[in-house]
């Protein structure tokens, strides 16, 4: 302990006596008595910073002067398995010019704070990997370095699956085993909060939402998510091609589910001939496919505003980088959400920012927690893309680690790309354990260590641990004793969280949904249109066919009563001339109007019969089947 340290311990103490009198003193004045109280909490504040700096140093100099005794006596550290030599090699091997970020110190038996394990600042940007099984310290890895980047000014995204990261927004709380195991690797802790921005998917959760628009998303990657295949990717890539041409905005799923359906119409297919058509098999599989997209949550994530990306790359006045905090639960059973979002950031973020090549920080460090999430089930195509991402993004100084239980979590053409190895322990109680184990070790360079041991009893916090050195070399694999965060180890209070969010500018830009006129809107009102005036020309088609029916039916009518009025006739003549043939009374007297001479007629026999009984009811008949009132029989 230095005499600097005890002279500000005491310091402190004296502020805070001198407080806690004048606090006394004062009379019963409000302000005064406001500005005592906070004069006294403000002595406390110092007295715990200062106590707890006393605390470090001391352990700190206590494990300092360990080590320089049993180097003084020539004793390799406690159990070691390297000998001084490979111990100064490793020290060599982390030795930096430039700044770098501190992830702990070498662990050789005993932990060796005169041997810092490092990763140059300039080299996040070559990405890097934190891997090891559940419970052996990854998302603590994760928080020191996000912490570090942060203070270095670099902003940091990370998708806080299981809400642990959220603690970075609180300053941590001091205690006694913290400080020794911090002062024992010679890491300076300091309680501190770092700015943090939290985010949420398209409103799901807390946090500023984060919305894309279909449109944005685009066809190619579309069709890689959706795992389709050459000849529907072209298909999607048409739809595409209409909707854009037409003034058809696709914000959400339920646009371009609208324009395939518009396409498969008749309607439809008239417009899209001239471009080629659209085959009713290959809509159907499209269709089906972003039902089930939609059904793993990705409905939540398209919409409108579409979120800026830009807003990732927020520094503070002070300087340091802004932690964006991705809420994302529930995302482990909605693997194809999580990894659609990834990569249209990714690929947003990429076409966006110019080449820079390499700087003495990146832009932007991503962390992709629960890595596998992004690989589960994906197509050839999507890994290949992701591939290509990873491999040029580091010219835009965006810098991306992957955080997963065990590398072949992640595809091999990926791994190959990783700069940074950070591994906690492995567990080989299976078969396949062990051949993951092997796998694992066959991927480091050459040390002093049995790594298939070394990695199966780290500790918690522990970890083997190789860089891409300054000059872009593998630096000395080394077993390191992490450090500890500055920030909370425990999830942030809902209420901080809370205030964060309402607090946030960002939330009056993209708080509420903007729902305007859309694909869907203008091609179901088009269709309705259609549908309508189909209805129309249907009933009016309807109504002239009911008219001609009836024509037709008049006709027949007519034409029956014409034929019944023929056949009446008929049986008149055939009367008239059985009576003709008959003689009257009269004419066999000889007498006037007798037809002995062969006078009379039909006319007579018609006006005879006219005015008989008989004669009427014929005629009644006759006329009744002219107008076709004659009863069916």
């Amino acid at each position: 302990m230095s005499d600097s340290d005890d002279a500000t311990a005491r310091a402190a103490e004296t502020d805070t006596d001198d407080a806690t009198a004048r606090a006394a003193e004062t009379d019963t004045d409000t302000d005064t008595a406001a500005e005592a109280a906070a004069a006294v909490e403000a002595a406390r504040k110092a007295l715990e910073e200062a106590q707890a700096a006393l605390a470090q140093a001391t352990a700190q100099a206590t494990a300092q002067a360990e080590v320089e005794t049993r180097a003084a006596e020539g004793e390799a550290p406690v159990g070691g398995p390297l000998d001084e030599a490979q111990v100064a090699a490793i020290r060599d091997g982390y030795a930096m010019e430039g700044a770098a970020i501190e992830m702990g110190a070498l662990v050789n038996g005993d932990a060796r704070a005169d041997v810092p394990v490092r990763i140059p600042l300039a080299m996040t940007n070559r990405h890097g990997l934190v891997a090891g099984a559940t419970g052996t310290g990854k998302t603590k890895t994760l928080q020191v370095l996000a912490e570090q980047l942060s203070a270095a000014g670099v902003p940091v995204f990370a998708a806080d699956i299981k809400g642990d990261l959220s603690g970075i927004a609180v300053a941590g709380e001091a205690s006694e085993k913290l400080l020794a195991r911090t002062a024992g690797i010679g890491q300076d802790w300091r309680a501190t909060a770092h700015p943090t921005e939290f985010y949420c998917l398209g409103g799901i959760g807390h946090g500023v939402p984060v919305r894309a628009t279909v449109s944005s998303f685009g066809p190619l990657m579309l069709s890689k998510v959706l795992g389709l295949n050459k000849t529907q990717e072209s298909s999607l890539g048409l739809i595409f091609h209409y909707a854009d041409s037409n003034g058809l905005a696709l914000v959400d799923l339920d646009d371009l589910r609208t324009v395939i359906q518009f396409l498969t119409s008749d309607q439809g297919k008239a417009e899209l001939a001239e471009l080629g058509g659209l085959s009713s098999a290959t809509a159907g599989v499209i269709l089906r496919e972003l039902i089930a997209f939609a059904a793993d949550g990705a409905d939540a994530f398209f919409g409108e505003p579409e979120f800026d990306t830009a807003h990732f790359l927020r520094t503070t006045a002070d300087g340091r980088g802004v932690v964006s905090l991705l809420e994302v639960p529930g995302v482990a059973d909605k693997p194809a959400l999580f990894s659609t979002f990834l990569m249209w950031m990714l690929a947003d973020l990429f076409n966006d920012l110019p080449e820079v090549g390499d700087l003495d920080k990146p832009k932007l460090v991503f962390f992709f927690d629960e890595a596998h999430l992004l690989f589960r089930d994906a197509s050839k195509d999507f890994l290949a893309a992701i591939t290509q991402t990873v491999r040029l993004i580091r010219s835009k100084g965006v810098g991306i680690f992957f955080v997963t239980q065990t590398p072949k979590d992640v595809p091999a053409d990926v791994l190959a790309q990783l700069g940074s190895r950070v591994q906690h322990q492995l567990r080989a109680h299976t078969p396949d354990d062990a051949k993951a184990l092997r796998a694992t070790v066959s991927t480091y360079p050459t040390s002093g260590y049995d790594l298939g041991e070394v990695l199966t009893t780290l500790g918690i916090g522990e970890a083997v641990v190789t860089v891409m050195n300054e000059k872009g070399a593998p630096s000395p694999v080394a077993w390191t004793r992490l450090r500890a965060p500055q920030g909370s180890m425990d999830p942030a209070p809902v209420e901080t969280i809370e205030a964060t969010i309402a607090a946030s500018p960002l939330m009056a830009q993209y708080g509420e949904v903007v729902d305007r006129e859309t694909a869907h809107e203008l091609l179901t009102a088009r269709m309705s249109a259609a549908e309508a005036a189909e209805a129309a020309r249907t009933a009016e088609e309807e109504r002239a066919e009911a008219a001609a029916r009836a024509a037709r039916d008049a006709e027949k009518q007519q034409d029956a009563a014409q034929k019944e009025y023929e056949r009446r006739m008929r049986e008149l003549q055939k009367r008239d001339r059985t009576t003709t043939r008959t003689p009257t009374r009269t004419g066999r007297s000889g007498g006037a109007g007798g037809t002995a001479g062969g006078g009379g007629g039909l006319g007579d026999v018609v006006g005879d019969a006219l005015g008989s009984r008989t004669g009427q009811t014929i005629v009644r008949e006759v006329l009744r089947g002219i107008f076709g009132t004659l009863k069916r029989r």
